[in-house]
């Protein structure tokens, strides 16, 4: 995987097929204590104490669909190259956490990539499962709740093509406005530890 976001979006592949019908999504950019570190939590059937234990092996999984599980295994891989690691909670018919972490600006760290692609390839394909999106730059957040979204539609559903554009643009326009992914969407610099780029770092409009 080449971004963060498919990473993302394989964990919560791996909650609706863990049954949830909720998932809250956090990306925490503290860029002046030089971290980043992305959660993902669902209410799904969660994992036994021995499966846990198991997780990060590719060869553990709970699907008979393929052979392997290789998603959070690449991802404690990812984090742990740049000087993070994963950690995972999770209690049988609860629900399961995953927390990744990284340093923010190591070299080799991956970009977030196209988290408003991402959100919207989630509810376009699963119209039934609210999502809760947070993102954090600093002191600045954002958030994002589809039922909240869903009930102002009425009887038009999020997974409406129509909507889903919009909402693309919208999750696009409201995390430049915080200065979310900025190396990675509109390809600007990498922001150092203390949160410089050379250039002025306002808001992005």
């Amino acid at each position: 995987m080449e971004e963060l976001a498919l990473h993302i979006l394989d964990l919560v592949t791996n909650s609706i097929e863990a049954g949830c019908t909720r998932v809250i999504i956090g990306v925490d950019e503290d860029i002046h204590s030089d971290s980043l570190t992305i959660t993902v939590e669902d209410n799904g059937r969660g994992m036994d104490r021995d499966l846990l234990t198991r997780v990060t092996d590719p060869f553990a999984t709970t699907r008979t669909t393929r052979r392997v599980g290789l998603g959070i295994p690449l991802l404690a891989e990812a984090a742990g190259i740049c000087d993070g690691g994963v950690t995972i909670d999770s209690r049988k018919g609860r629900g399961t956490r995953v927390i990744a972490r990284f340093r923010y600006s190591h070299i080799d760290r991956m970009p977030l990539g196209d988290m408003p692609a991402t959100l919207t390839a989630i509810l376009g394909g699963n119209p039934g499962l609210r999502v809760i999106y947070e993102h954090s730059v600093n002191e600045r957040r954002f958030t994002l709740d589809s039922e909240e979204i869903q009930s102002k539609l009425g009887d038009v559903p999020v997974s409406d093509p129509m909507v889903l554009t919009w909402l693309r643009g919208y999750l696009k326009q409201s995390l430049d406005e915080i200065g979310g992914a900025r190396d990675e969407v509109s390809g600007g610099p990498r922001k150092d530890p203390q949160g410089s780029t050379g250039e002025d770092e306002g808001p992005r409009r």
